[in-house]
């Protein structure tokens, strides 16, 4: 909603990354991978397409631009029956309709709009905290449960990897490598992995490693990022252990973008090998590269 509402306010204008970051994320110590999760976010619940956008626009290299025309709301069918007294009077609300906003109601209607807005964030914000207090309790209970048994050091989920490139329009490509990592895990002989769909339900959501790991019930968590330079790709890949939140493996790819399917395919095979290798290791044996 804050980020929403920065890029409403600077309707027409490019908003930098930083300038997000400390307008949306003020006070908070995060990465800009908080803004692109978080257009991206907006972008689906707002059905826009990346490529032709209707309502937020990627700048490269500058930040993004909100392109949809913003104006507060006013209900001038009410105003109509209000300024007329009569609700059945259909002269009135044409009169009003025709006629032209005068400054001090436009201010009105957009100081309601604004507490409108102020009223649904406060909202989510309660909701958020109570989901958040009511999942924090569950899992202490779960954790104090007898009986309750610690995932198998042989588990791991993929996470979504997440599309870092400029245009932002290679999250099919991501997508596809989440899966196709999925794939090969899968085929290794006594390791557990977590379902695609229970993977893909945490896209673009911000919450902790070890809240995710407990969630899918595993031990490992795989997650990465592609970006695009010219003709090439850069794939980031890491492993994270789930209880501590600490990377125990990570590795980059750099391939050319000849053939998608071969580069996920060629990619996924070889953090298929390593992973391997560093899953059967044990916990303190295992080096971060």
């Amino acid at each position: 909603m804050r980020l929403l509402l920065c890029l409403a306010e600077h309707a027409g204008e490019v908003v930098s990354i930083d300038d997000l970051l400390n307008q949306v994320w003020s006070g908070v110590i995060v990465t800009p991978d908080s803004v692109y999760q978080g257009v991206t976010s907006l972008r689906r619940l707002l059905g826009d397409d990346p490529k032709q956008p209707t309502y937020i626009v990627t700048v490269p290299r500058l930040g993004y631009r909100m392109v949809a025309s913003v104006a507060p709301w006013l209900d001038r069918s009410d105003q109509a029956l209000t300024s007329s007294g009569d609700p059945d009077s259909k002269n009135a609300v044409s009169a009003v309709t025709d006629t032209p906003v005068s400054s001090t109601t436009a201010t009105s209607g957009y100081r309601w709009v604004a507490g409108a807005a102020i009223c649904l964030a406060l909202a989510v914000a309660l909701a958020f905290a109570y989901f958040v207090l009511a999942h924090d309790k569950s899992t202490k209970s779960q954790i104090s449960a007898p009986g309750v048994a610690k995932p198998s050091e042989k588990s791991i989920a993929v996470l979504p990897f997440l599309d870092l490139t400029e245009t932002m329009n290679q999250e099919p490509f991501a997508d596809g490598m989440t899966e196709e990592l999925i794939d090969k895990l899968s085929k290794i002989p006594g390791l557990q992995v977590s379902a695609p769909t229970s993977s893909f339900y945490f896209k673009g959501k911000q919450i902790p490693v070890a809240d995710i790991a407990k969630a899918l019930g595993v031990a490992y968590l795989l997650d990465g990022s592609v970006r695009k330079s010219g003709a090439r790709l850069r794939v980031a890949a890491r492993l994270v252990r789930g209880d501590s939140g600490y990377v125990v493996w990570s590795e980059t790819y750099d391939r050319p973008l000849d053939d998608i399917l071969m580069v996920q395919d060629d990619i996924a095979g070889e953090v298929t090998k390593a992973l391997r290798v560093s899953i059967e290791t044990k916990p303190d044996q295992v080096q971060s590269r």
